[in-house]
């Protein structure tokens, strides 16, 4: 295939770069936030770049989708109230609302045409998306949490882009904080924490200030992601009181959705973390 032929995302950090072959491109907007392109791939189904970074493929987001939001909510005792800051494409939203005992979800993300442009070429993504639990908001989710109200939440997931742009300022202690504070207590942060092969001064990073907040136990479950740098990503967890190394195993075993790639055995060992990261990190 000619050059043209391929999308291809150069990735300083890693020094490496990944592409995919395309075949056409459906949709190309330059919003008040960011440039945001749809193509279609020739064996990856529909891809979304943003800023000229892959977010998400067809074949592939589950994985992303799935451990952003299954590991927190089979921790938490008794999850109800959650809260999405970003998270767009709406994957995350649908994967929380498969949980029968989730009460409401508010997601915030700041530029409606992610939403949009996931509906009309990701829609197997926004299938939950009239479900009455679910509110969408399209506005700043840093004010959003800024302004929520103590004590009101049982899980916040951050979904959100790489730390630059509109995404620089969900990743430092002022956020964790004002999070940490719409928490009530057991409650759990998610942050979407890039790759920790390449990344792992910024999830140190994550990790000093989500303890510097009053979170008291924090933990990085590595995943597989083909579609990102590296093709290694990871989730970052905080806990207002009680620890992240356990969970509601049966619960999760005996969970009434289905899922392609989330199991009680994938957490189980997704918490026995690789040697670097247990040296590098908080116990």
């Amino acid at each position: 295939m000619a050059q043209e032929n391929w999308f291809t995302e150069k990735h300083a950090a890693s020094g490496s770069s990944i592409g995919y072959r395309v075949a056409e491109k459906l949709a190309d907007t330059q919003t008040p936030f960011q440039h945001i392109e749809v193509w279609r791939t020739t064996d990856w189904g529909n891809l979304m770049v943003i800023d000229g970074c892959t977010m998400l493929t067809t074949r592939d987001n589950f994985l992303y989708h799935e451990m952003m939001t299954h590991p927190a909510l089979y921790t938490h005792a008794a999850p109800r109230d959650v809260a999405i800051i970003g998270g767009g494409d709406c994957g995350t939203l649908r994967e929380v609302l498969r949980h029968p005992e989730i009460t409401s979800v508010v997601q915030v993300d700041i530029d409606e045409q992610v939403t949009r442009l996931a509906e009309k070429f990701f829609p197997e993504l926004c299938e939950s998306n009239a479900d009455p639990r679910a509110r969408l908001l399209f506005d700043d989710g840093i004010k959003f949490m800024a302004d929520a109200q103590p004590a009101s939440l049982d899980v916040v997931i951050v979904d959100s882009t790489d730390p630059v742009g509109p995404a620089e300022g969900l990743f430092n202690a002022k956020f964790y904080a004002s999070c940490f504070r719409a928490l009530r207590e057991g409650g759990i942060l998610v942050q979407q924490s890039e790759s920790p092969l390449v990344l792992l001064d910024l999830i140190q990073s994550i990790h000093k200030a989500m303890h510097e907040v009053g979170f008291a136990a924090t933990r990085t479950l590595p995943f597989p992601q083909p579609c990102y740098p590296t093709g290694w990503w990871s989730t970052t967890l905080a806990r207002k009181g009680g620890d992240l190394a356990t969970f509601r195993e049966a619960d999760a075993a005996a969970r009434p959705f289905a899922t392609r790639y989330y199991n009680a055995g994938v957490h189980r060992a997704a918490l026995a973390q690789p040697e670097f990261l247990r040296t590098a990190l908080p116990a």
